[in-house]
């Protein structure tokens, strides 16, 4: 298994995701929904809105999955967050990053992943929303496009929540 590699702004992008006021807080439906389409969408049993905080993904949104927190370094967002990007990996047992990782391995048993980074507007990757499958898929540019488009709608309620709060 591969660690992902810290992002260039890990600092600021740190200090971006604590500005949020997200982690640990309540599950919001408004977020919930965006999983829960994803997942039907795609025909996924596997949906999040995960945010990577300094040592671990902490999901504010989880539809199919229990846990709500697993260690950063075993977690494939934090692979997705360094790049521009979504990653999409179509069989995770066929790839050297995620082969040996307790997640593809053991429960929940992910074969197939793709995750669209969180960007916020002044740069930093804050989490992914990604949907999880277990068995291999293909995954295709329109799909792709259909997750950003999501991925957008889940970026647009951080900022309103965030201009709520204040």
């Amino acid at each position: 298994m591969m660690h992902a590699p810290l992002p260039h702004n890990e600092k600021k992008r740190l200090q971006a995701l604590r500005d949020l006021v997200l982690l640990d807080t309540l599950p919001e439906e408004r977020f919930d929904r965006i999983s829960a389409f994803a997942a039907s969408e795609f025909d996924v049993p596997m949906a999040s809105v995960s945010l990577i905080d300094r040592d671990r993904q902490w999901a504010k949104s989880n539809f199919g999955m229990e846990a709500r927190e697993s260690p950063r370094d075993v977690s494939f967002c934090g692979h997705a967050i360094v790049q521009a990007a979504p990653l999409v990996v179509h069989d995770a047992l066929e790839d050297p990053r995620f082969s040996d990782n307790p997640m593809v391995i053991g429960q929940p048993f992910v074969r197939f992943y793709a995750g669209a980074g969180l960007r916020l507007p002044y740069g930093q990757v804050v989490g992914t929303l990604c949907i999880l499958d277990r068995r291999p898929r293909s995954f295709d540019r329109l799909d792709v496009a259909i997750l950003c488009g999501l991925r957008d709608l889940v970026v647009d309620e951080l900022f309103r929540r965030e201009e709520a709060v204040v």
